[in-house]
């Protein structure tokens, strides 16, 4: 018999390749993971699902994937487990539950969320060194919001979108877009129910000429409209974007070790 588990998964992904293995680039978080578990299977390969492929240097605070274990086990001894053998890695299972039938960390989701932080000081950052992008001039947050909000809803997302983007359509519904700060940070949270390759950190990127004043409120609905890559702003840097939630019809992780 096998047993499928599904993982709620944190990791620093300053160090990886970022989630999805590739060969001859280098250590991804796939990689970890999928070592750890093949010490619990004998020296066999295990492959993973995930719900959603963080790009190099991209963290997650709740990545969601999904592994099939040879054997019969209980939930909180993988868990355990795969902890163990992760280590020194800062990659970590938080939970991990049977997974529902018929339930895919992918195609079952409803709802990603993602937060983006610019460090908005003079000052470069020693704590939040990769985890933020160091902006030092000031940044109206107000404007970089108001602009955010002429973007929501179900649009042509081609001008946010990556060039190696492999989605069929650049069709997303983008439900929340919003900026605000705390103190010298300055926040931005995305969600819907997926994202284009790199539509996030195009956002940002984009939301960051407003916030300096070199671009109007007005500009970011007309780069939208343009459905031209080059009509928007530059790609943020990956080390201010986490992965901060994946959303399931019914929770996988209700009754989770």
């Amino acid at each position: 018999m096998t047993t499928r588990l599904a993982l709620l998964i944190e990791y620093d992904g300053t160090d990886y390749v970022g989630w999805q293995s590739q060969a001859g680039a280098g250590l991804s978080v796939q990689n970890v993971l999928e070592g750890a578990a093949a010490r619990l299977a004998g020296g066999a390969a295990v492959p993973s699902t995930v719900a959603g492929r963080t790009d190099s240097g991209v963290h997650a605070e709740a990545q969601v994937a999904m592994l099939e274990l040879p054997g019969d086990w209980r939930a909180a001894k993988v868990r355990e487990a795969l902890n163990f053998h992760m280590k020194p890695h800062p990659v970590v299972v938080l939970r991990a539950a049977i997974a529902p039938e018929g339930w895919n960390p992918r195609f079952s989701a409803i709802g990603r969320a993602y937060r983006y932080r610019i460090l908005n000081r003079r000052a470069r950052p020693a704590l939040l060194r990769d985890r933020v992008w160091h902006v030092d001039h000031p940044l109206d947050e107000a404007a970089m919001h108001r602009a955010a909000q002429s973007i929501l809803g179900k649009h042509d997302f081609s001008s946010f979108r990556a060039a190696a983007c492999q989605a069929k359509s650049p069709l997303r519904t983008l439900d929340r877009l919003d900026v605000a700060r705390h103190g010298e940070v300055i926040e931005i949270v995305a969600e819907a129910r997926s994202f284009l390759h790199h539509q996030v950190r195009n956002m940002v990127g984009t939301l960051k000429l407003v916030g300096e004043g070199r671009w109007p409120e007005s500009a970011m609905a007309a780069a939208l409209a343009a459905c031209d890559r080059s009509a928007a702003g530059p790609t943020a840097p990956p080390g201010g974007l986490s992965l901060t939630g994946v959303r399931y019809p019914v929770d996988p992780f209700a009754t989770a070790a």
